[in-house]
């Protein structure tokens, strides 16, 4: 490898060893056993490094185990694996949830760094709508998008935080998809 992939490695590394805050320049340089300057050369900042190696992170998530496609003979049946999946995923990766929500604490100091963030919930605002719908993304309707897709993303966001925080109480699938079926009960006219 050279310089550049070593250092997404290392920063990569850091993450998960030290979370996204807690990671400085020298962590990186040493875990990716290269010198200081080479972050500020390959990418500008610490900042941008660590943006990168998460992201990447987060794509390798999404593209594997991410991805809406729960198992069992009904609809519901498959979103409550999809869920208990997912819910797995933020125990066994602690660490790329826990430095997402770090991410998003110092993006509120950082207009870079939250506008890459809010780009990345729109694009999964869509991808949740048209998975969730069985269609490709391009014929997703933009309802679809700011409904399905915004509240799968928020309920995504608040088990995650659940299960971090306590993991012992936190949902399950049927659990979520019982609450879901009771929230729409309670709100129908």
């Amino acid at each position: 490898m050279g310089n550049r992939e070593d250092l997404l490695a290392g920063a990569r590394r850091c993450l998960e060893e030290k979370g996204y805050l807690r990671t400085t320049v020298r962590d990186i340089a040493t875990a990716a056993e290269v010198s200081m300057a080479a972050i500020g050369y390959h990418f500008g900042s610490r900042e941008a490094l660590l943006n990168q190696a998460l992201f990447a992170a987060m794509e390798e998530w999404a593209a594997g185990s991410g991805r809406l496609a729960g198992q069992g003979e009904t609809a519901g049946e498959r979103y409550a694996d999809t869920w208990d999946r997912k819910i797995r995923d933020f125990g066994e990766m602690r660490w790329l949830w826990l430095a997402s929500v770090e991410a998003f604490v110092h993006a509120q100091s950082s207009p870079e760094l939250l506008a890459i963030l809010a780009e990345g919930q729109r694009r999964n605002r869509r991808m949740v709508a048209a998975a969730l719908r069985g269609v490709p993304e391009s014929q997703v309707s933009e309802a679809d998008v700011r409904a399905l897709g915004s509240m799968h993303i928020a309920l995504l966001s608040g088990v995650m935080v659940q299960t971090l925080t306590d993991p012992e109480q936190a949902p399950d699938g049927r659990e979520l998809l019982r609450g879901l079926r009771e929230m729409v009960g309670l709100l129908e006219d």
